[in-house]
């Protein structure tokens, strides 16, 4: 919904795929969920945004029609977005110089078929167990100068453009994944009462959910505000990095103290409190840490 009709697209409009995303999540797989967000978030936006029209008649419009599914490779196991050890070396034909570590590398797209000495594998995780989380190898791997992405070196600051974007979706996800949350407690709690009756919910969870459910509106009201300013043109990385990091470590909390709330049931893999506990926790870590947007508050604030 965010790409043109030239392209196969049915915007560009921001809000509808906010709407999307926040609806996606609410289908209560956060793997399912993030596999979508990274063809169309990740993969599709930096072909948008940086790709030439025969890249993008290339890639994008057959991803965009569903005839192919994009991911994107940003860290390694012993680096972060800074210091990656990946690099490649101009034999000719190559589109960039080793990568430096200021992070001044290029990126590109490319088919996996395509690529002769480039390896996948599936890699188990906490949560997001229906994610397509992978580690991607490159072995030799030739690479042509139509496969790169804006000017040689610019990789990282694609990569920083994008991350507004992307940590308002990661947020967006979170804010409605905590509300599902916590709206499954609401439905299935039911406490013994003495009288023999029943109740929707025990004094403690009542009041728990109470605090919860405001943490969560505050969320969101931090969430729309960073989509506000992203859909005037601006680039609210501040706002970005806020909503990020409050509803990041809030959507981990929610489903820890609903988990909390179920009690000895909400510790059973059957009750939904304990998927969304462990789809949650990558929250504080995907798309910049919770220490990394931490740092990018305080400097917007000169300190």
């Amino acid at each position: 919904m965010r790409f043109p009709a030239d392209l196969g697209g049915s915007g560009p409009d921001f809000i509808a795929d906010a709407v999307v995303t926040e609806e996606l999540t609410l289908c209560g797989s956060g793997g399912a969920a993030a596999s979508f967000g990274a063809h169309k978030d990740l993969a599709c936006l930096y072909l948008y945004n940086f790709g030439s029209q025969e890249q993008q008649r290339r890639w994008l419009v057959s991803a965009i029609a569903d005839e192919r599914v994009g991911g994107l490779a940003v860290t390694e196991p012993d680096a972060g977005h800074e210091g990656i050890t990946l690099f490649v070396v101009d034999r000719g034909a190559a589109s960039a110089g080793p990568q430096d570590k200021s992070g001044a590398a290029s990126a590109g797209p490319q088919d996996k078929n395509d690529l002769p000495g480039f390896e996948s594998r599936r890699m188990p995780t906490l949560g997001w167990r229906t994610g397509q989380t992978g580690e991607l190898s490159f072995a030799d791997v030739r690479v042509t100068e139509a496969c790169r992405l804006g000017e040689e070196g610019s990789g990282f600051y694609a990569i920083m453009r994008n991350f507004a974007w992307e940590r308002i979706v990661m947020a967006l996800a979170q804010v409605a994944g905590a509300q599902r949350t916590t709206s499954s407690v609401v439905t299935t709690r039911r406490t013994a009462m003495p009288s023999g009756g029943r109740s929707p919910s025990s004094r403690y969870g009542a009041t728990a959910f109470a605090d919860l459910a405001t943490h969560i509106e505050a969320g969101r009201a931090l969430t729309y505000l960073a989509l506000r300013r992203f859909t005037a043109d601006d680039n609210p990385m501040r706002e970005a990095a806020m909503a990020k990091l409050y509803i990041s470590e809030l959507a981990f909390q929610v489903a820890d103290e609903c988990v909390q709330i179920r009690g000895g049931y909400g510790y059973m893999t059957e009750f939904p409190a304990e998927r969304a506990w462990r789809d949650a926790r990558l929250g504080p870590i995907g798309g910049g840490t919770s220490e990394i947007m931490r740092d990018l508050i305080g400097k917007s604030y000169g300190l």
